[in-house]
């Protein structure tokens, strides 16, 4: 029987990724717990598994050869999870494609963005209305690119894969990025039908 995989995790979108994908396939871990509120990230122990100070990151005892690897950048852990497991990320090369293509474009721009707005309209000492309105307007933006993409199917690269794993715990804070989640009737079919997944509500339910 494999031996749990430990995941560094705090309860932020970034750290969702990594146990709902734990729960779909199945797969025993423990969380260790990062508290990024009191800097965690930031102690020497964890930078020499997560370089960049930032969680999720995980450690496979039973990595390939049977040696233990550490692997940071939710992205990453994903497409070493899908590899590892082959579930919710294709072997053939043109499905593996699409993934691929919109777990990027999570990574590159529909978090970062989000994350942006978010900050700016609910963290920020100061209200800056010119960053409010830059990020809120990109996070509209992006919103409309997931909204006709998921119009003509049910899940981002037509079944569902680490890529809808990857979106959906920006997705669920659409208040906080100055969005409707009625302006968006595709995202929120799939946003229903993604929290619906057993696994999903599981991962979601950890407490630290």
């Amino acid at each position: 029987m494999s031996r749990p995989i430990e995941v560094y995790y705090w309860p932020t979108p970034n750290g969702h990724k990594v146990t709902i994908m734990l729960e779909e396939c199945g797969l025993p871990y423990t969380v260790i717990p990062v508290n990024i509120r009191e800097n965690e990230q930031f102690k020497p122990e964890f930078l020499a598994i997560s370089p960049n100070n930032k969680i999720p990151a995980i450690v496979d005892p039973d990595g390939p050869d049977g040696k233990a690897i550490s692997v940071f950048e939710s992205g990453a852990i994903l497409q070493y999870l899908g590899r590892k497991t082959g579930m919710f990320y294709p072997s053939d090369e043109r499905k593996r494609v699409q993934v691929d293509e919109w777990l990027f474009w999570q990574m590159a721009g529909f978090g970062p963005m989000l994350g942006q707005a978010h900050h700016f309209r609910v963290y920020a000492t100061q209200k800056v209305p010119y960053a409010i309105e830059r990020y809120t307007t990109e996070a509209t933006r992006l919103y409309g690119v997931l909204e006709r993409r998921l119009s003509a199917r049910e899940y981002v690269a037509g079944e569902y894969s680490i890529a809808d794993m990857a979106i959906i715990g920006w997705v669920r804070a659409y208040e906080r990025q100055g969005q409707k989640i009625e302006d968006y009737p595709a995202v929120s079919s799939w946003m229903n039908r993604v929290l619906a997944r057993p696994a999903v509500a599981r991962a979601l339910s950890i407490e630290v």
